[in-house]
């Protein structure tokens, strides 16, 4: 599946919810399936700075793929980097550059989320799209 693809297959999941509380809901239940991120890899380098909350991602390439860890403090923001990972984790770097964030409108998250929620997000996809430029 590509960054595209899984971009609309989340843009079809959230179709499924009839309000903003469940699709916040959702998001949740997503940041609530990340994996653990070790303590070790919390650090100044790893920390995005902008977010309101506190959230770390840490990415390595492996096999001409960026890969993702990443967590947060704080519920909601964990299931941002939950969709984020979704779309863009463990993709060759090219793919990410290539791959604008489209599912922000789609799923109406640029329309949703407080100003400094919004600020965070942007923050952290900064942060992605940065690793992928380096890494290309």
């Amino acid at each position: 599946m590509t960054a595209r693809e899984a971009q609309a297959e989340l843009a079809d999941e959230f179709a499924i919810f009839d309000n903003w509380m469940d699709r916040y809901q959702y998001i949740i239940d997503m940041g609530k399936q990340l994996p653990t991120f070790p303590e070790s890899l919390k650090s100044d380098d790893t920390k995005i700075q902008g977010c309101q909350s506190n959230v770390w991602i840490h990415d390595h390439l492996e096999d001409g793929r960026l890969h993702f860890d990443a967590t947060s403090d704080a519920a909601i923001v964990s299931g941002l980097i939950a969709v984020l990972l979704r779309i863009y984790n463990d993709r060759p770097p090219s793919e990410i550059q290539a791959t604008p964030p489209d599912f922000l409108g789609e799923l109406g998250l640029d329309k949703h989320l407080s100003p400094t929620r919004s600020n965070g997000l942007h923050a952290m996809l900064d942060r992605i799209y940065a690793v992928a430029k380096q890494a290309a």
